[in-house]
């Protein structure tokens, strides 16, 4: 059997015929920045997430630094972020003039560890970015109370957790605002690079959308210095037909994570995702935690499993933050980044695929 990690062509074959009448309906019309299809992607996606305002933009990299921006954030302010994520979520802060304080990730679920970030903070704290990582929602309720307690904002990266909840609350609309990516990999992709800022603010809303979009909201309104980051129309149609599906994908990678942790719940030599009570966890990832993961990954490769490594090496450890002397602090994501490796899922994988895969890891700890 081949199973692969992700299968993008057989999600387009399924809503095709959708998928291709959207966008012709956008190039029939020449309208390919902003206007209906953009509008109408911003409210569906804001009602999806319970929010009350969604600013469509170019990437989730540039939703977070339009937001440190739109935050008015003081320059050389620190900014924590927990050190097991993409680097994208440290590349804003940096980008933007800011310093990044790495904290540590939770061991069930690698998500922030609130009490490490609450360890990191000082006079000069601004901000602390609650990663949403894997799809599983931070523990926001002690976030919360640190940023009243220390009058910091919190900002959610929710780049792998579209519909995720915490407590039955809808992740972007829980702090400050929100960030998503829309990358094709992503539970909710685009067809290239977009993104989009949440939030429950009107007025917050349209200071990101002006500096989204040359410091403007209509033609020549340059009100302040900018940038140019929008979410094409082409984008957003593609994304308003999947949106339409986003809750079937996403009851059906939870049947399939729920799978997972069945079919490998007594397997020795795995350490399996923690969710929390509180959580709606999405698996944009399902990833394990084993001390031979480089040969677990090439013995299933070889037995037609493909897999990932979300991520090879914690941020601290990278040449881009050597500065930072973090990279060998006794973080767990310096200590873990060596056993993540992240298994099929999605709606290409059905129960045959996801109990082959359990087989096969069974196969490697127990022959």
């Amino acid at each position: 059997m081949r199973v692969p990690f992700l299968d993008l062509p057989a999600q387009y074959q399924s809503i095709k015929e959708d998928i291709d009448a959207a966008m012709a309906e956008v190039v029939d019309a020449c309208a390919f920045i902003g206007g209906q299809a953009l509008r109408e992607f911003e409210s569906a996606f804001s009602a999806f997430q319970s929010v009350e305002q969604c600013v469509g933009v170019g990437n989730g990299t540039d939703a977070l630094e339009i937001v440190f921006e739109a935050l008015d954030i003081p320059s050389g302010s620190e900014i924590i972020v927990p050190a097991n994520t993409f680097i994208a979520t440290a590349e804003a802060v940096t980008r933007t003039g800011h310093k990044v304080v790495f904290c540590d990730c939770d061991e069930a679920n690698m998500t922030i560890d609130v009490g490490d970030a609450e360890n990191c903070i000082s006079e000069k704290t601004a901000a602390i970015v609650a990663v949403h990582l894997y799809g599983h929602p931070c523990d926001m309720d002690p976030l919360l109370s640190l940023a009243r307690q220390h009058d910091l904002a919190i900002i959610e990266d929710c780049a792998q957790a579209h519909g995720a909840e915490y407590k039955g609350r809808r992740v972007g609309g829980i702090g400050q605002a929100g960030t998503f990516s829309f990358f094709p990999g992503k539970n909710l992709g685009a067809f290239g690079d977009a993104g989009a800022i949440t939030t429950n603010s009107g007025q917050f809303a349209e200071r990101c959308r002006r500096i989204a979009n040359h410091g403007r909201l209509e033609k020549f309104d340059h009100e302040i210095v900018g940038r140019n980051s929008r979410l094409d129309n082409l984008q957003a149609a593609v994304l308003a037909v999947k949106l339409r599906h986003l809750e079937k994908w996403t009851e059906h990678r939870i049947r399939i994570a729920d799978r997972y942790l069945s079919g490998l719940t007594d397997c020795s030599g795995v350490q399996l995702p923690g969710r929390a009570d509180w959580a709606r966890q999405v698996y944009h990832l399902f990833v394990i935690r084993c001390d031979a993961r480089n040969e677990l990954q090439a013995f299933l490769a070889d037995h037609g499993v493909s897999s990932g490594i979300h991520y090879p090496m914690a941020i601290p450890k990278m040449a881009a933050y050597a500065s930072l002397e973090q990279a060998t602090e006794s973080l767990r994501a310096n200590r873990e980044d060596s056993r993540l490796l992240s298994l099929p899922i999605g709606e290409h994988v059905d129960a045959e695929a996801c109990d082959y895969v359990c087989m096969k890891i069974r196969e490697f700890f127990h022959s």
